[in-house]
């Protein structure tokens, strides 16, 4: 039987853009030779970042951005020359609650704080979770600030301050069906 050398040869060194498209890409898991970018499925790239930036980041991140994302509803509401705003704010105190009025901006802010615990036989759950939060509504102009009063009842914050009637009366526009386009049959 013969013998053959077999020798292998390096591949030759490239620089610039050649040579970054075959560097390896570790959200790919791999590099791209031999594949492009269009070949890869967007779902399945989107859901590989995801895990990595999870990986990254980490779960606590997770539960932090669900505490510190809650916005409590608000509604405004301007009738009789008052605006009137309401917060609803369940599990906040009074005293972690804040309003201020800078620029012609009505700005509530707080903290919201949760503790549940669960004793039976046998078994015992307790359960922390704390979150800021922060509203602003921007004012009418002429809004009477410096009367404003806020009260705060049963986890409901009530703002009430002066405007100036509203100079524009509001009409309803009617709508209307428009034409409808025919297709060419045939």
């Amino acid at each position: 039987m013969a013998e053959a050398n077999v020798v292998k040869q390096q591949p030759k060194q490239e620089t610039g853009l050649a040579a970054r498209s075959y560097e390896r890409v570790p959200m790919l898991g791999g590099s791209l030779l031999g594949s492009s970018l269009f070949d890869i499925n967007p779902f399945a790239l989107m859901r590989r970042f995801t895990e990595e930036m999870d990986q990254v980041i980490g779960p606590a991140s997770k539960q932090a951005s669900q505490l510190s994302g809650w916005r409590p509803a608000i509604e405004v509401k301007e009738e009789k020359g008052k605006l009137r705003v309401k917060a609803d704010l369940p599990g906040v105190e009074m005293k972690d609650v804040k309003v201020t009025v800078a620029d012609g901006v009505l700005t509530v802010e707080g903290e919201r704080k949760q503790e549940i615990e669960e004793k039976r036989e046998g078994y015992f759950h307790s359960e922390r979770s704390y979150g800021r939060f922060t509203r602003s509504i921007q004012l009418p102009e002429g809004a009477k600030t410096d009367q404003a009063s806020a009260q705060f009842n049963n986890g409901v914050l009530e703002i009430t301050l002066p405007v100036p009637e509203s100079q524009q009366k509001r009409h309803e526009i009617p709508v209307q069906e428009g034409a409808k386009s025919r297709t060419a049959a045939g």
